[in-house]
C-alpha cells in the first residue's frame, strides 16, 4: 500500500543496483523505524547517505551535534562521516533512506557532479525545502519509486540513475532557500553537553580529560560527569575513546597510514593504550581489524558495532 504523501512509500520496499564496493551502487530503502533499535553510538560508511524523515519526529546526530527532524527534512552524509538518527519512543517512524556511490571523477561530468555532491559538504546538511522546490526534488525519487517496480534492465537502471542526478541538482540549486534552522535547546545543560560532544569530535587527537573539559566550558566535574552520562548515556571518557576509535577505524579500513602513526593522529598516547582501548570496544586488534575490517562491513549495516559493555558507568 502506498504513503499518501509527498514522497510515494511502501513499507520494506527496496531498490538495489550493484553493491556497495561498485563505482555506482545505489540503495533505496523503505521502511520504518523506531527507537528499539537505535544505534548506540554513531557510525560510518563509504558511500554518501540521504536520509529523510516522512512522519513524526526524529533526530540525528552528526559528528556530535545534534539536529532535531521534521517530516520532508533532506540529511545530506558523505562517506566517512560519523552519525546516527535517533527515533523517539512510541509508533515506528516511516523514512527513505538512499546510500549512494557515484564516480566524481567521470571524464567531462566530474566537475558537473562534484557541484550537484557540493551540499554534503555543508556545515549543516540538513535541508528544509519550500513546498513548490520539495515537490519538484521529490519528484524525481517518485519517478524512481515508479522505475524500481518495472522489470530490471540496464536502461531501466540508467533511467534510476540520470533521475537521482536530477534529485541531487534540485536539491544543490534549492540550497541558498534552505530553511532548516538548527533546534535551539530549552536546558541549558543539554545544549551544553552537545557543544562538548561537537568539540570531542573536533578535537579527539588533543589530551583530553574530564578536568579539562570542564574547566574549557566552565562546569565543575562531577556535574559534567553525572550530566554526560545523562544526556548521551556514555561517560565522558568512554565517549572520547569511542570518537577516537572510530576515527582510528576509518583510517585503518581506507589509508595505508601506518598503525603507529594512526595512534597519535588520533589522541592515543602509546601503542599499547590504543591496543587496549580498540580491543575494549572491537574486540580484535587494530592490525586484524584492518585485515578482516571491510568483511565485517556487510551492505546491510554498513557499520560495526560497538559493544554494550561501552556504556559502562
Amino acid at each position: 500500500m502506498y504513503y499518501n504523501a509527498p514522497l510515494l512509500y511502501e513499507q520494506a520496499y527496496s531498490i538495489t543496483i550493484n553493491n556497495a564496493e561498485a563505482p555506482l551502487y545505489y540503495f533505496f530503502d523503505y521502511d520504518e523505524r523506531s527507537y528499539s533499535i537505535n544505534m548506540e553510538f554513531q557510525h560510518f560508511h563509504q558511500f554518501y547517505e540521504v536520509h529523510i524523515l516522512l512522519d513524526g519526529k526524529a533526530s540525528h546526530i552528526i559528528e556530535g551535534d545534534y539536529y532535531a527532524l521534521q517530516p520532508y527534512d533532506i540529511v545530506f552524509l558523505r562517506p566517512a562521516l560519523l552519525h546516527k538518527t535517533e527515533y523517539p519512543v512510541g509508533a515506528p517512524r516511516k523514512r527513505l533512506i538512499i546510500n549512494f556511490a557515484i564516480p566524481a571523477d567521470t571524464p567531462c561530468l566530474g566537475g558537473m557532479l562534484r557541484q550537484a555532491l557540493a551540499p554534503f559538504d555543508a556545515e549543516v546538511p540538513i535541508y528544509r525545502l519550500g513546498d513548490a522546490e520539495r515537490a519538484s526534488a521529490f519528484g524525481y525519487l517518485n519517478d524512481i519509486f515508479t522505475l524500481g517496480k518495472q522489470p530490471r534492465t540496464p536502461l531501466t537502471e540508467l533511467a534510476i540513475h540520470s533521475k537521482f542526478v536530477e534529485f541531487l541538482c534540485a536539491v544543490a540549486q534549492a540550497c541558498p532557500r534552505n530553511t532548516y534552522v538548527p533546534q535551539e535547546f530549552d536546558d541549558s545543560i543539554t545544549h551544553k553537553i552537545y557543544s562538548i560532544t561537537s568539540y570531542i569530535h573536533s578535537n579527539y587527537a588533543q589530551e583530553l580529560s574530564l578536568d579539562y573539559i570542564s574547566k574549557k566550558f566552565f562546569i565543575s566535574p562531577y556535574y559534567l560527569s553525572h550530566q554526560f552520562k545523562s544526556v548521551t548515556g556514555f561517560t565522558l571518557i568512554n565517549y572520547i575513546q569511542m570518537t577516537r576509535v572510530r576515527n582510528a577505524q576509518q583510517l585503518l579500513l581506507y589509508t595505508d597510514m601506518k598503525i603507529a602513526d594512526i595512534t597519535a593522529h588520533c589522541g592515543f598516547t602509546s601503542f599499547s593504550q590504543f591496543n587496549r582501548v580498540f580491543n575494549k570496544f572491537c574486540h580484535t586488534s587494530p592490525s586484524q581489524f584492518r585485515l578482516n575490517g571491510s568483511a565485517g562491513i556487510t551492505p546491510a549495516n554498513n557499520y560495526i558495532q560497538l559493544p554494550a559493555e561501552s556504556r559502562e558507568a
